[in-house]
């Protein structure tokens, strides 16, 4: 036992083993770090938005890839709130995440009702809805021909 182990309160431990077969003990923290080979990275400038919106625990959220429509924009992220306050929240957060390296939308709409929040970045549209409006407006529907990319929480 190291120094260190024994001035860390105990911390439980998991055999992981790698691709080459080698196993490890690593901690659920150095896990969570390690890098996941097998997972799709996701593509553009829509890792952050993504992930700030996964902090503030929407749902259903999907990644659309309209760069082989003829479409205005390259990507349409499209994520659910439970209430319009939950939804105000997911927008803040993106657009926090964003004014940190200095983006800004050029367009934003529906923040004072907050059923459906449009972020224009030009390079993608955020769109944060309510489940009832989302299943309304169905946008995932009216582009069935863009690839679609479903984002796991853990991602």
């Amino acid at each position: 036992m190291d120094f260190i182990d024994e001035l860390t309160p105990s911390v439980s431990r998991t055999d992981v083993t790698n691709e080459t077969g080698q196993t490890t003990c690593m901690t659920k923290t150095e896990k969570r770090r390690a890098p996941a080979r097998d997972k799709k990275r996701l593509p553009g400038d829509v890792g952050r938005p993504v992930r700030a919106a996964l902090d503030r625990k929407a749902s259903d959220v999907v990644l659309l890839d309209l760069r082989n429509t003829p479409a205005f924009t390259d990507f349409f992220v499209l994520c659910s709130g439970q209430s319009t306050r939950q939804v105000k929240a997911i927008a803040d957060a993106v657009e926090d995440a964003l004014r940190a390296t200095k983006v800004r939308p050029s367009h934003m709409e529906g923040y004072d009702r907050a059923e459906w929040i449009l972020m224009d970045y030009f390079t993608f549209v955020m769109h944060v809805f309510t489940p009832q409006t989302r299943a309304f407006y169905s946008l995932e529907r009216l582009w069935g021909d863009a690839e679609r990319i479903e984002i796991a929480d853990e991602e």
